[in-house]
């Protein structure tokens, strides 16, 4: 087999979070008399708090980004308690295919520590993973390679025979600095294909091309 581990983005890979991030982004900045633009909201897909808060000051330099933070948080809370948090096509399905073929799994998000706690207990992920690295385990978050090769370490693999999935541009290169084979399956942004091996429409389909599964 080629591959001797497998590792995953969390939001907007194996679940439905970008989309909610959207909805409660919006809110929190029309209350403070904004209308975030969605090119803005593409720019900081896949990023890590600290620098999403710089691109957003770069663009809005008299927003109030402790209280636009404080409410982002709160009103996606509010509507993973309302709405839940989907999973993404065929993610439980992946999962097992995983397992079948006797790989091990790890998760590696830019969301904060608490952050990728809350998700995985609210999508019921966390007994399906090895090893979590989020961007408290590092100095450099995506796109720097620090991240995916933290994960393939932790794991025991060596990077160039791990497979990732993500769905952003950001954690797409990050993952193809580090030396991994990079699955890319878009989400609310397409891909540039500029650092994916290959282009999914599911992750179903993103293992199969790897032949994880037949």
């Amino acid at each position: 087999m080629k591959f001797d581990a497998v590792i995953f983005d969390l939001d907007g890979t194996l679940i439905d979070t970008e989309a909610l991030g959207w909805q409660a982004g919006r809110r929190a900045f029309a209350e403070q008399g904004i209308d975030l633009e969605e090119d803005l909201f593409h720019q900081l897909v896949g990023r890590d708090k600290q620098t999403g808060g710089a691109i957003i000051r770069a663009r809005y330099d008299d927003v109030d980004m402790a209280q636009i933070e404080r409410r982002w948080a709160e009103i996606v809370g509010e509507l993973y308690a309302t709405d839940g948090i989907p999973h993404k096509p065929g993610l439980l399905d992946a999962l097992a295919a995983v397992d079948a073929a006797g790989l091990p799994k790890a998760i590696c998000t830019s969301s904060q520590q608490g952050e990728a706690e809350l998700k995985m207990t609210a999508t019921g992920l966390h007994s399906h993973f090895d090893v979590v690295v989020t961007v408290a385990h590092v100095e450099n978050a995506k796109p720097a390679p620090e991240p995916y090769l933290l994960a393939a370490q932790q794991l025991g693999v060596a990077p160039g025979r791990a497979l990732a999935f993500e769905d952003s541009e950001t954690g797409a290169q990050a993952a193809f600095a580090a030396g991994l084979t990079v699955v890319q399956v878009p989400d609310v942004i397409p891909s540039s294909r500029r650092f994916a091996h290959f282009v999914a429409d599911d992750l179903m389909a993103g293992l199969k091309w790897a032949g994880i599964i037949g």
